[in-house]
């Protein structure tokens, strides 16, 4: 068999096997983003099958995945409600840093891992996923509850650490002086406050110049402006997602609203691959020697997020119940987390062992935290009633 041949035969495989995937998780209510991942594992090097022919075309399909994943969770938002959210949450949103970047920046270093093992995995450990709460808030119909705005607050607050966050962790892993590294950020934040100045001011602009009757080259246009947008933010050393996210932002009205219609299904099929990809880069037999302290880190993390959940909402007012299922809400991490660690990857800065451990710790939350929303309200109302039966006793 050809190498062309043997190519397009495992690309098949992969993305049949994707479905599949995604048709299991779909039936018990689950994200398959922990299905993808252990996919890619699985059939990576050191797994039962080593399929490295669509290696090529993985890694750059994985790099489109990130740039669509980004670019459509920056079309959920406009700039005023961004800068909104952000005046509104940051309280919360630093509390929201603190507690749960500081327990993989202490594993980061118990481990020896060094200053750009700390700050990659206390980025994995505080990111939540936009992806799998706005899916479970959905699908359990609380997008309408009083504490939903404290979530949704907080997760534009993580989005907006994470434009500053990434172009850091990139000056890092470049291994910049820093002098450097600091005209690098410098670029970098400016970069950031230029775009969010012209997304706020000539919003309409962009948007009309992306736009088009025609889907196709509607399709074109935004795909390529998408591409042509984080290309030049990576030459920058800002990160080619970043400069997606900003793009989205800087779309606005209607226009987003039909780009992140025609994106989603080109978004969800980038983006499984991006995660197969991900763990193809991992040999399983790294992970059981770092599963033990991703363990730990989820039971630390989900509780810091409950807090942080329960903190925020009481803050509003918000009664006790609404305050265990923002915090529920917030424990799930997923594509961003992955996106960090693959960064570390491709820049083979970090310790091998990273990316097999921030691998099992979001396989282990992005299972977590669905269930933990599903039944934080079970577990609310038998503790309210022992809670009555205590007292009438």
């Amino acid at each position: 068999m050809t190498s062309q041949a043997l190519a397009l035969v495992e690309l098949g495989v992969i993305l049949f096997g994707l479905g599949i995937c995604g048709r299991i998780a779909g039936r018990f209510g689950m994200s398959p983003i922990p299905l993808y991942l252990l996919g890619g594992v699985a059939f990576g090097r050191g797994g039962i099958i080593d399929l490295h022919a669509a290696t090529e075309f993985g890694h750059v399909a994985s790099e489109i995945g990130v740039v669509l994943l980004l670019l459509l969770l920056g079309l959920e938002y406009t700039a005023p409600e961004l800068m909104t959210g952000l005046r509104r949450s940051w309280p919360a949103g630093i509390v929201d840093l603190i507690a749960n970047a500081l327990p993989g920046v202490a594993v980061a270093l118990l481990l020896g891992w060094g200053v750009i093992g700390a700050v990659v995995l206390g980025g994995v450990t505080y990111i939540s996923s936009s992806g799998i709460i706005a899916k479970v808030l959905d699908d359990l119909g609380r997008l309408g509850n009083r504490e939903t705005p404290v979530v949704l607050s907080i997760l534009v607050f993580e989005d907006l650490a994470m434009a500053v966050y990434l172009p850091i962790l990139t000056m890092l892993l470049a291994g910049l002086s820093l002098l450097s590294g600091l005209f690098s950020l410098a670029i970098a934040l400016a970069t950031i406050a230029v775009v969010l100045f012209v997304a706020l001011r000539f919003g309409r602009v962009v948007s009309a110049v992306v736009d088009s009757a025609d889907r196709e080259v509607f399709l074109l246009q935004l795909l390529g402006a998408a591409l042509l947008v984080a290309g030049i933010a990576s030459a920058l050393n800002v990160s080619a997602a970043v400069g997606a996210f900003l793009l989205g932002i800087a779309i606005s009205g209607s226009t987003a609203h039909e780009a992140a219609r025609l994106l989603e299904p080109l978004r969800d099929l980038f983006a499984a691959i991006f995660f197969v990809a991900f763990g193809l880069s991992i040999d399983p037999s790294a992970i059981p020697p770092v599963f033990g302290w991703a363990v730990a880190l989820a039971v630390i993390t989900t509780a810091t997020k409950v807090a942080t959940g329960w903190w925020a909402a009481a803050h509003q007012g918000i009664r006790r119940m609404g305050r265990a299922r923002a915090g529920a809400a917030l424990v799930a991490r997923g594509e961003f987390s992955i996106v960090i660690a693959g960064l570390a990857v491709a820049y083979g800065k970090a310790d091998a062992r990273l990316a097999a451990l921030a691998s099992a710790y979001v396989l282990l939350m992005a299972i977590i935290g669905p269930i933990a929303a599903r039944v934080v309200e079970p577990v609310m109302d038998a503790l309210n009633d022992r809670r009555v039966e205590v007292k009438a006793s």
